[in-house]
């Protein structure tokens, strides 16, 4: 079982950035899948990216690409997300996410990951 919890969200402008980190508990955070979604008031929660546990794989939605970076480093047991050119329409609470320890292939649903963050908000003024 792993726990998550998110920090680094805040109040920017249009155009600037932030990076967001999730810290994990436990021993074994590189054989879990991670990811990050987000959650727009009054809208369902929506898939962001996702990273394999080497972070060699990546993907994200199109919305964001180009824009942000999903990363790990598994000495230190924390997920983040570089966001760039932050736009409006990117606030949101954001939450990171971890899959079932030991399955190696990336989910972009929600039902796919069992442990969740208690989330950040981010908030994009124009």
């Amino acid at each position: 079982q792993v726990q998550l919890v998110e920090s680094g969200g805040g109040l920017v402008q249009a155009g600037g950035s932030l990076r967001l980190a999730c810290a994990a508990s436990g021993r074994t955070f590189s054989r879990y899948a991670m990811g990050w979604f987000r959650q727009a008031p009054g809208q369902e929660r929506e898939f962001v990216a996702t990273i394999s546990w080497l972070g060699e794989s990546t993907y994200y939605v199109d919305s964001v690409k180009g824009r942000f970076t999903i990363s790990r480093d598994n000495a230190q047991n924390t997920l983040y997300l570089q966001m760039n050119n932050l736009k409006p329409e990117d606030t949101a609470v954001y939450y990171c996410a971890a899959r079932a320890e030991g399955l190696t292939y990336l989910s972009l649903s929600l039902t796919g990951y069992d442990y969740w963050g208690q989330g950040t908000q981010v908030t994009v003024s124009s």
